[in-house]
């Protein structure tokens, strides 16, 4: 953690003494100019070069500048003629001040700063805010305290990837209802997506990392692969069971065809991806969350396509058979 303030430096101080300048009759603006001009520097006259316009300053040398016994020793003409030294109507004295004093919309403002490590952004800020109102007292109309930075902008993507994400799942269901045309099985590839979530939050876990803007958009992409290997599952399901009269036969057989082609594209993505998350170099920090929670979702995701998948095909058409039983050709009314 730094504080983003100059340090202090060794500085003149002038204290007019106002009862002293009265007696001798002379004005603080006259000592003011006398200090500006000897010690700020003060034009006096313009040098013209060409169509150029300079102006000619002088002041004091820095052995005087520097030195408070040579400013006081610096004199003072009073509406009488006469000529008395600083030091008989001012106070001057060396001391340490501020190199320099920031504003912000006509405040003084302090930065702090600090480089969060080993925790997530959002857990600091909200045990920093609590810490601050029960530690730290302070009046409220007089000081404020803001918080910036990348917690800043994590806000605002969370504020977006909170109407993003369920308009993606929204939408995702949607496509998958108008394909097969049936609630089921549009379900049945929607429940790939937690258990997609679910080996992604593992994947960070394992690795120590948290839950940031980046892996939220890995997870936005990792939902986009795991549905596809359940269409390319479901609709081969789908296939040899009209194929078939034998509903488990049909199911083993569309799982079994479409074995390699769920694996082949989980694992192209997924070594794709490996490089990514295991990178250490520069920008590492954004690209690796991502590829993590991709490569570690892929995993389960795969697993519950192959698996869990036609399992739960088979037991939905079993059920809705019994629900629907075909009536036969011999049963019908002729």
């Amino acid at each position: 953690m730094t504080i983003d303030q100059e340090p202090p430096l060794p500085q003149i101080q002038v204290r007019v003494n106002r009862e002293a300048a009265a007696r001798f009759g002379i004005n603080i603006a006259d000592i003011a100019t006398i200090i500006e001009s000897g010690i700020g520097g003060k034009a006096i006259s313009t040098l013209f070069i060409g169509d150029r316009v300079y102006d000619i300053a002088v002041r004091f040398p820095e052995s005087v500048r520097s030195s408070s016994d040579a400013i006081g020793s610096l004199t003072v003409t009073l509406p009488s003629g006469a000529r008395i030294p600083l030091s008989q109507v001012a106070e001057i004295s060396t001391a340490t001040g501020e190199s320099s004093i920031t504003r912000e919309m006509n405040r003084r403002h302090l930065t702090v700063r600090l480089n969060l490590r080993g925790r997530d952004l959002s857990g600091f800020f909200a045990e920093a805010r609590q810490k601050i109102a029960h530690d730290v007292k302070f009046d409220g109309s007089k000081y404020q305290i803001e918080w910036g930075g990348q917690f800043e902008n994590q806000q605002r993507a969370q504020q977006r990837l909170a109407f993003i994400v369920p308009g993606v799942l929204a939408l995702i269901f949607v496509l998958l209802y108008s394909s097969f045309g049936t609630l089921r099985h549009a379900g049945l590839i929607l429940t790939i997506v937690p258990v997609a979530l679910l080996g992604g939050l593992i994947a960070l876990t394992l690795r120590g990392m948290t839950l940031n803007v980046s892996s939220a958009v890995g997870f936005i992409a990792l939902f986009g692969v795991a549905v596809q290997n359940g269409v390319i599952m479901v609709a081969s399901l789908n296939h040899q069971r009209h194929e078939h009269k034998d509903l488990q036969a049909g199911v083993v057989l569309g799982a079994s065809q479409r074995l390699r082609p769920v694996l082949m594209t989980a694992t192209v993505a997924a070594i794709g991806l490996l490089p990514a998350a295991l990178a250490r170099g520069v920008g590492s920090d954004v690209q690796r969350p991502l590829a993590t929670v991709i490569v570690g979702g892929l995993v389960t995701a795969t697993l519950l396509t192959l698996l869990v998948v036609p399992s739960m095909y088979l037991l939905l058409e079993r059920r809705f058979e019994q629900a629907h039983p075909k009536v036969s050709p011999d049963q019908e009314d002729v």
